[in-house]
C-alpha cells in the first residue's frame, strides 16, 4: 500500500510540474507579443453603398388629343424605383423596369417608365395640376426626383378666336393642318423657340404656349413648305383676357349718425387688376356696411339760482348758479356762455331809468295806435262808392279810386289776383273775392245787370319771374282754367330758370304751371310721371313745374361697383320749392321681382348740385329719418318725396342667389328697298322699360331702320356670363355671312353696368346677286349658361318694310299734363270724407293702417304715421299706382272689406263707382 501511495504522489507532482512549465511558457510568449504589436479597437468592414442618384428625371408633358404621356426616370445605384403621382403610389404592374450595370463604377443602374392617360388627368379633383415623381431606394436610403406636371393642351382650331385667361395653367396647343417643314408666325413674325422659352414647338410641329401672357395676344399662322409648294393655314386669333381682382378695403368711414344707431361703410374697387379683354368682373360686393352706435351729446344746463347775497358796501348783492343740471357729456355744449353770476345795484338812478323807459313805451304805443286809426279811415273813404251811381251810369276815372295794395308785388311773395281797373271806361266787372284780398274791400255783386269787361289782365305767380296773361272776360274762370290757359300761353317760351341748365328735348320732357289745385305731369310712352296732389303748393302760389328724362350720354350714372342702373335718370323741379305734402314720382324699372325670395338690394339715389350721387334710402332699411317712401311694383316704382331733384333707382344682387334684369331684344332692318348686294340686321339689347324702347325707336327712325317684330323679353342673370348672338340657317346658295367667327358676344359688364347705351350687334350679309330678294334665317340670342330667344326671320328686302308697332293696339295715350281736378280720379269731396273717417286712430284697428294693408302699401307704416293726414297720402299713392286704369272699384272693395259702409254710400252717390 505504501508503495502504491508513493507512486501516486510522484505522478501527481509530475503533472503539476508540467502545468507550471506550460503556464510559464505561455506568459513569456504573451509578453513578447504585446511588446511587438497592439490589437486595433475595431476591425475593417466592406465599403458603404451610396444614396441613389438620378441620372434622368421625369419632365413635364402635354397630352395632345388622347395620346398618353410617357414619363421616364433613371437612377444609380438603385435596388428599386417606383413612381408616385399626386401622393399615391402607382401600381407595380404599370411600371416598365429595365436594369443594367455601369461599366465604370460597377453599380446597378435601374430605369423605369410609366404612361399617364388623359382620363387620369381629367379625373383629378382640386386646384393643383396632375404631377408625378420618382422615388429610388438603395441600402443607404431613398432619394426623390423633381415633380413632373402633366397637363392637357387646349386645342385651338383654324380659323378661330381663342380667349384664354392670364397665367393659364393648362397649356395652349396649336395644331397645324399642313405637313413638311413647318414654321409658326406670330403677327407675321417667325417664332423662334430658342429666343422665347415660353414657346415650344414639338416634333409633330405643334406649337405649345406654356403660360399665357398678355404679350401673347396675337394672330398665329402656320406656314408649311416642301420642294413643291408653300401653303399658309388660316389665322388663329389668341386673346389673353384678365379677370378682375379686388383692391384692398378702404378704412371704415365715420358713423353717419351723430346720435344713436347708424352705420359705417368701406369700399373696394375692381382694379387689382381691372378686367381686360372681356375678363370677368370681380365677384362679391364692393361695399360693406356695419352698424355703429354714437353716444348722443347732452348739452349742459343751469341749476336753479341761489339766493341773493346780503347787500354789500357798494349797494350791490349777487347770486350764482352752476352748469350741472345736467352737466355736458359726449361733446355737448357748455352752459357757460351765459354768465353764472348776476349783480344788482340798488339806487336812485336805477328807479329813475325804469320810470323813464316806461313813459317812453306808453308814448310810442299811443303814436302807433293813432297812425293805424288814421290809415284805416283813409282806406274806408277811398274804397266805398255810391252803389246807386254804379247802377245808373258807368264809372269814370275821376269818380273811381283803385283799391290800395296792402302787400306790394315782390318776386318772393304771391301777387294779389284781384283785378285792378284804374283807367278803363265801360260797365262794371267783378271777380270773386280772392284769398289775399284786403278784408276792407267790398265785393261787388254778380248780378246780370253788370256787363263783363271785354278783356282783363290777371297776374300769375311764377317760380322765376312775374308775368301777365290776357284772359277773356266773358266767362267765369276757375283756378284750373286759368292754369290751363297759362300753360297754353307760354308755349315756346322757356319760363323756368332751369331751362338754361337742362336741355328739354322733344319727347323727353314736359312742363306745366301748377297751383294749389295740383295736377299731373306725364312724359308719353316712357312710363315716367309726376303727381302733384291738391294742397301741395301753397294757396295763392303758382309754379312752372317740369319733368325731364336725362339722356345717358349727358349724365353721370348713379351706379357704383357691382350696382346696376334699373330706371331712367329723371329730373323734376324746380328744385328747392316748398311743398306742403309729398309728391309722387313714378319711374319704370327693369328688375325681375317675381321670385319668392328677395334677390335684389334696391336703393334710391339723388344727385347733388355738385353732380355727386347720394343714397336716399335702401328698400327694406327705412327709418324714421328716411325722407322718402318707395312703393315697388313689378314694372315700376312710385316714390313719395318732399324734395324735388334728380333721382334714379339702382340695385345689386342679394346673396346667395343672383338677381335678374329684364331686357328687351329688338330686331331692326333697313326700311328702304335694298339696292346693293350688302344687307345688315341690327339687334339691340335694351332695358325692358318703355323709355329704353322709345329711345331705340327714335334712333333707328333717324337711321332709316324699321322694327321687324315685337321685341322679345330676356332675363339677364348676374352670373358674369356674356351675351352671345349668332345667326343660323342662312341659305348659303344665295347668301353669305361676312362674320368670320361663329358668334358675337356683348361683355357682361357692359350690359350689367349700363355704361354703354344702346348696346347692339350687327350681322352683315351679302347676297349672291341682285335678283335674290327673299331672306330667311334664324338669329339666336342667349346668355352663356342662361336663357335665350330666337328670331325667325322671313322678309323680302326689295320691298319697303312696314314698321312693327311695339305698343299694343288700344293702349291709352295719356296727355303730357293735366291740371286741377281733371288730373285725379277721386273727387275732392270723397277724398275729404274718406280722410275724415280713417285718419283718427281706431281701437279696433279699422283706420288708415287697415286701408294701407288692403291696398298693399304697408311695407313701412311709420312713414305715413308721421304725416298730418296718413289717409290722404295713401290716396295720393293710390292715384299714382292706378294712373292708366284708375277706376274706383279697387278702392271701394278695400273700404267694403273694412266695413266703412258710410263711405261707400258717399262714393256711390258722388263718385263714379
Amino acid at each position: 500500500d505504501c508503495c502504491v501511495r508513493m507512486c501516486v504522489c510522484v505522478c501527481f507532482l509530475r503533472v503539476c510540474l508540467c502545468q507550471i512549465i506550460i503556464l510559464i511558457s505561455m506568459f513569456a510568449e504573451s509578453s513578447d507579443y504585446s511588446e511587438a504589436e497592439v490589437l486595433p479597437d475595431q476591425f475593417p468592414s466592406a465599403p458603404a453603398e451610396p444614396l441613389p442618384e438620378f441620372l434622368l428625371e421625369p419632365e413635364d408633358g402635354f397630352i395632345v388629343k388622347n395620346r398618353p404621356v410617357q414619363l421616364r426616370c433613371r437612377a444609380s445605384p438603385a435596388t428599386q424605383i417606383y413612381f408616385k403621382c399626386n401622393g399615391e403610389w402607382v401600381n407595380q404592374n404599370d411600371h416598365i423596369t429595365r436594369e443594367s450595370l455601369d461599366q465604370i463604377t460597377g453599380l446597378v443602374v435601374r430605369e423605369v417608365d410609366i404612361s399617364v392617360s388623359r382620363t387620369q388627368v381629367e379625373e383629378l379633383f382640386g386646384l393643383e395640376d396632375y404631377w408625378c415623381q420618382c422615388v429610388a431606394w438603395s441600402s443607404a436610403g431613398t432619394t426623390k426626383s423633381n415633380r413632373a406636371y402633366v397637363r392637357i393642351a387646349c386645342q385651338c382650331s383654324f380659323p378661330s378666336v381663342c380667349p384664354v385667361p392670364l397665367n393659364l395653367c393648362h397649356k395652349l396647343l396649336l395644331l397645324p393642318r399642313q405637313r413638311g417643314d413647318v414654321d409658326w408666325l406670330k403677327n407675321e413674325d417667325v417664332i423662334d423657340s430658342s429666343q422665347d422659352s415660353n414657346f415650344l414647338i414639338t416634333i409633330d410641329h405643334n406649337l405649345i404656349i406654356k403660360q399665357a401672357r398678355l404679350s401673347d395676344t396675337a394672330n398665329y399662322t402656320c406656314v408649311a413648305r416642301n420642294v413643291v409648294a408653300k401653303r399658309r393655314s388660316s389665322t388663329a386669333t389668341l386673346i389673353v383676357y384678365v379677370s378682375g381682382g379686388w383692391s384692398s378695403w378702404t378704412e371704415w368711414s365715420e358713423c353717419n349718425a351723430r346720435c344713436g344707431r347708424g352705420w359705417q361703410r368701406r369700399t373696394r374697387s375692381c382694379t387689382n387688376p381691372a378686367p381686360l379683354n372681356g375678363g370677368a368682373f370681380c365677384e362679391g360686393p364692393p361695399v360693406q356696411r356695419v352698424t355703429c352706435t354714437t353716444l348722443c351729446p347732452v348739452d349742459g344746463g343751469w341749476t336753479e339760482w341761489a339766493k341773493w347775497s346780503a347787500c354789500g358796501t357798494e349797494c350791490t348783492h349777487w347770486r350764482s348758479r352752476e352748469c350741472q343740471a345736467p352737466p355736458p357729456i359726449n361733446g355737448g355744449n357748455d352752459a357757460n356762455k351765459f354768465l353764472p353770476l348776476t349783480f344788482l345795484r340798488m339806487g336812485v338812478a336805477v328807479y329813475t331809468g325804469l320810470v323813464v323807459a316806461l313813459l317812453l313805451s306808453v308814448v310810442m304805443a299811443l303814436c302807433v295806435g293813432v297812425l293805424a286809426y288814421r290809415r284805416r279811415c283813409r282806406h274806408l273813404h277811398g274804397d266805398i262808392t255810391d252803389s246807386s251811381s254804379a247802377l245808373t251810369a258807368a264809372f269814370h276815372p275821376g269818380n273811381y279810386k283803385p283799391p290800395r295794395q296792402d302787400n306790394p308785388l315782390h318776386p318772393s311773395a304771391p301777387p294779389d289776383l284781384t283785378a285792378t281797373a284804374g283807367t278803363f271806361r265801360g260797365p262794371l266787372f267783378s271777380l270773386p273775392q280772392g284769398v289775399n284780398d284786403s278784408p276792407h274791400k267790398i265785393p261787388m255783386t254778380d248780378s246780370l245787370l253788370l256787363d263783363p269787361l271785354p278783356s282783363l289782365k290777371i297776374k300769375v305767380y311764377n317760380s322765376s319771374t312775374l308775368s301777365s296773361l290776357e284772359l277773356p272776360a266773358d266767362m267765369s274762370l276757375s283756378d284750373g282754367e286759368i292754369l290751363s290757359l297759362k300753360s297754353v300761353g307760354t308755349v315756346g317760351r322757356e319760363r323756368d330758370y332751369h331751362s338754361h341748365t337742362m336741355s328739354r328735348e322733344s319727347g323727353l320732357s314736359t312742363s306745366a304751371t301748377l297751383g294749389n289745385l295740383g295736377g299731373r305731369l306725364t312724359i308719353p310712352n316712357t312710363g315716367v310721371s309726376l303727381l302733384v296732389p291738391p294742397g301741395t303748393i301753397p294757396q295763392g302760389k303758382f309754379y312752372e313745374m317740369y319733368l325731364i328724362i336725362n339722356k345717358w350720354e349727358k349724365t353721370t350714372l348713379p351706379s357704383e361697383g357691382s350696382q346696376t342702373v334699373l330706371s331712367p335718370v329723371v329730373s323734376c323741379g324746380p328744385s328747392g320749392m316748398l311743398l306742403n305734402r309729398p309728391v309722387v314720382l313714378t319711374l319704370p324699372h327693369c328688375a325681375q321681382l317675381d321670385t319668392p325670395t328677395p334677390d335684389w338690394t334696391l336703393a334710391l339715389k339723388t344727385q347733388t348740385h355738385q353732380g355727386a350721387w347720394e343714397e336716399v334710402l335702401t328698400v327694406g332699411e327705412e327709418t324714421l329719418s328716411s325722407p322718402c317712401y318707395l312703393q315697388l311694383e313689378e314694372e315700376c316704382c312710385h316714390v313719395l318725396m318732399e324734395q324735388l331733384g334728380t333721382y334714379g333707382l339702382v340695385g345689386q344682387s342679394c346673396p346667395p342667389r343672383p338677381a335678374c334684369k329684364r331686357l328687351q331684344l329688338a330686331l331692326f332692318a333697313p326700311r328702304a328697298p335694298c339696292l346693293s348686294l350688302d344687307f345688315s340686321l341690327r339687334i339691340y339689347c335694351i332695358h325692358d322699360t318703355p323709355h329704353a324702347l322709345k329711345e331705340v325707336l327714335d334712333l333707328e327712325r333717324s337711321l332709316g331702320g324699321v322694327l321687324l317684330e315685337h321685341p322679345k323679353p330676356l332675363l339677364f342673370k348676374d352670373s358674369y356670363h356674356n351675351l352671345r348672338l349668332s345667326i343660323h340657317d342662312i341659305p348659303h346658295t344665295y347668301w353669305r355671312s361676312k362674320l368670320l367667327a361663329k358668334y358675337q358676344e356683348i361683355p357682361f359688364y357692359h350690359i350689367w353696368s349700363g355704361s354703354q347705351r344702346p348696346l347692339h350687334c350687327t350681322f352683315s350679309l351679302e347676297r349672291a346677286s341682285l335678283a335674290v330678294s327673299q331672306l330667311a334665317c334664324k338669329i339666336c340670342v342667349r346668355q352663356v349658361e342662361g336663357e335665350g330667344q330666337i328670331f325667325q326671320l322671313h322678309t323680302d328686302i326689295q320691298e319697303t318694310l312696314l314698321p312693327h308697332s311695339p305698343l299694343p293696339s288700344g293702349s291709352p295715350c295719356l296727355p303730357s299734363s293735366q291740371v286741377g281736378p281733371y288730373a285725379f280720379r277721386l273727387p275732392d269731396s270723397i277724398r275729404q270724407k274718406i280722410c275724415a273717417s280713417l285718419d283718427a286712430p281706431s281701437a279696433r284697428g279699422c283706420d288708415w293702417r287697415l286701408l294701407a294693408r288692403s291696398l298693399g302699401f304697408d311695407r313701412y307704416l311709420n312713414y305715413f304715421a308721421t304725416k298730418p293726414s296718413p289717409t290722404g297720402v295713401l290716396l295720393d299713392l293710390w292715384e299714382a299706382c292706378h294712373q292708366g286704369d284708375a277706376d274706383l272699384v279697387s278702392l271701394a272693395t278695400a273700404l267694403e272689406e273694412m266695413g266703412k259702409s258710410e263711405v261707400l254710400v258717399v262714393m256711390t252717390t258722388d263718385g263714379d263707382c
